[in-house]
């Protein structure tokens, strides 16, 4: 695996992420009118990793985000989402805490309860979920302690 770190191909992702990274989230964490975070995930093809913005909610101490993509009935899903079935582990920075996590599919009332969560704090799913041609991928990430 290499340590490059490649953002996202999309220039208004790209400059996002940097903006959130240089002020450890004072400008970014909010972007869209919910909360974001910046997920590093390792390329499933490439084993580069990559990074990108997402919005994310809290469940507990476990964060949930939705593998809706950006382009609402696109029925390919977000390469940060099959790169964490490739590769569950990734890291994660949430304003400026940094942390790694291990990534999990919800699945059944887990899935409905999280999905509701989601949509309340970000109605736009719901666009997306409109045109979307299958259930949309709720993700839990769970932190991973440090080895010390």
């Amino acid at each position: 695996m290499t340590h490059t770190v490649t953002d996202s191909p999309d220039p208004s992702v790209t400059d996002h992420v940097r903006r959130y990274l240089a002020t450890d989230g004072r400008d970014g964490f909010g972007e869209g009118g919910t909360t974001n975070l910046v997920l590093t995930t390792i390329g499933r093809r490439t084993g580069v990793r990559r990074r990108t913005g997402l919005f994310f909610g809290r469940d507990g101490d476990r964060l949930v985000l939705v593998a809706s993509g950006s382009v609402p009935g696109r029925a390919e899903l977000p390469q940060w989402y099959r790169n964490l079935l490739a590769t569950p582990e990734a890291r994660v920075q949430v304003k400026a805490d940094r942390f790694r996590v291990r990534a999990r599919v919800a699945e059944g009332t887990e899935y409905q309860r999280l999905w509701e969560l989601m949509l309340t704090q970000t109605p736009v799913y719901g666009h997306y979920a409109r045109s979307a041609v299958r259930p949309i991928p709720v993700v839990v990430l769970e932190l991973v302690e440090e080895q010390q």
